[in-house]
């Protein structure tokens, strides 16, 4: 799913490059539509259902059997033990493939994601697109990303180690506050531009442009 049009690319890629001409760093930006697919969680919840669907069974059973009865249009009789096992499985797998089912809806199975998981997803993905994308992929390793993944709504900037060694991680939170104000107002192309200034500008600080410098990484948007 494309995010972005091409003029919206362009305004974070002239960005990166306006950044990168105060500093020897190498700033890259991804654009993700979502960092996991959360089938875990699916299953998690659909299992859950399952059980939930079979303790009620089990623990009121005179309810369902009588809708049963009323829909098969059969007098009340006495159920067997095989026939209560039955229907406890019937019920189960159910409810599982309606959980599954369910959660198959993008929307209901992000709002039932809880959060943590969300970050840890987000912050792990972030660091497979750095080691990838820019990990030791410069002469002085001053590699940064910005990776944004909007179905989880999170941001993460990941540094290469001199980088990290130098500047604490709560400098990078102003350059993410700066990124989100836009974002949340529906400018991601504005928000990334911003976090690229802000991480520039933190950047020209310890890691200064040299003379020689060359432009190691590409400075266009990578939309995922």
């Amino acid at each position: 799913m494309a995010y972005l049009s091409p003029e919206q690319h362009t305004i974070v890629s002239d960005a990166v490059g306006e950044a990168e001409l105060v500093t020897s760093g190498e700033i890259v930006t991804v654009l993700a539509d979502r960092s996991d697919g959360y089938s875990d969680v699916v299953l998690v919840w659909a299992a859950a259902l399952s059980f939930t669907a079979m303790s009620l069974f089990a623990a009121f059973p005179a309810p369902f059997m009588d809708l049963w009865d009323a829909l098969v249009g059969g007098w009340g009789h006495e159920w067997t033990t095989g026939e209560l096992a039955s229907m406890t499985i019937a019920l189960g797998l159910i409810a599982f493939a309606l959980g599954w089912l369910l959660l198959s809806w993008d929307v209901l199975r992000f709002a039932l994601t809880p959060g943590p998981v969300k970050t840890a997803r987000v912050h792990a993905c972030a660091i497979k697109h750095f080691k990838v994308g820019a990990e030791r992929r410069t002469h002085g390793r001053t590699g940064v990303l910005l990776y944004l993944s909007m179905r989880e709504h999170r941001a993460e900037i990941v540094a290469d180690e001199p980088i990290a060694a130098i500047v604490p991680a709560e400098v990078w939170g102003e350059a993410m506050a700066d990124m989100l104000v836009e974002i949340r107002q529906g400018r991601i192309a504005e928000g990334l531009a911003a976090g690229v200034r802000d991480v520039g500008q933190v950047l020209s600080e310890h890691f200064p442009r040299a003379e020689d410098d060359q432009n190691e990484l590409p400075d266009r948007l990578i939309e995922v």
